[in-house]
């Protein structure tokens, strides 16, 4: 049953990245933030959650995109059935618009909406958001006392959005690697904060050391 679930998971976001293209393509929309995802393996979420997440990010972008079109650029990530909303739109009528639409998706726990009042990004400035996001993945893959995959990602004009199932051990030392990558202008966390108990619940059981084979007496 995992094994179905994992392949259906790897189609539905083989599905989501060409789905997300052809939006993209259209309209300003994103799908998995501005830069972000993380590994399927070794994920934090259950399959199940995987999945959902994946099917909430193409319903609520084929939404925003019926309903407001064009004139917004909203990259939308959804984690564990959370949304963060990032980007730019032109009035406050457009965001909360938007946060609605998104809430009433299936599925959908709860929405943090980060969208700006104002003009679109440019390129230079989302071509820089994606370096920033690099290097805090690179940063967070260095750091060996943490998950890098336990983490995603996502950068908007300097700021760098933290999602993740962590311990709050794991918040705060990311957070401090984040804060000292170049140009991180500020970190905001939505982390969903476990513990430590359950972290160690979830880690593989160490291989058990297959007695060595005993040597044949000499005659």
């Amino acid at each position: 049953m995992k094994r179905i679930l994992m392949k259906h998971l790897a189609l539905s976001v083989a599905a989501a990245a060409l789905l997300s293209g052809g939006l993209t393509a259209c309209v300003p929309l994103v799908m998995g933030g501005a830069v972000g995802g993380v590994m399927i393996a070794n994920d934090r979420r259950t399959s199940g959650a995987q999945l959902e997440d994946e099917g909430i990010e193409l319903r609520a972008l084929s939404r925003i995109r019926s309903n407001v079109g064009e004139r917004v650029h909203v990259n939308l990530t959804s984690y564990n059935r959370q949304v963060l909303l990032t980007g730019e739109v032109p009035s406050a009528q457009d965001k909360q618009l938007v946060e609605q639409i998104v809430t009433r998706v299936e599925n959908v726990n709860s929405v943090v909406n980060e969208l700006a009042v104002m003009g679109h990004s440019s390129l230079r400035d989302r071509s820089s958001d994606t370096l920033v996001t690099g290097n805090v993945k690179a940063r967070l893959l260095d750091a060996r006392d943490l998950q890098s995959n336990a983490f995603k990602v996502v950068t908007e004009r300097g700021t760098s959005y933290l999602m993740g199932r962590v311990t709050q051990r794991e918040a705060d030392r990311a957070t401090a690697v984040v804060r000292g990558t170049t140009g991180v202008q500020k970190v905001v966390r939505i982390f969903e904060i476990i513990s430590e108990e359950e972290l160690a619940s979830r880690q593989p059981a160490p291989a058990k050391s297959q007695p060595a084979a005993a040597k044949p007496s000499g005659s």
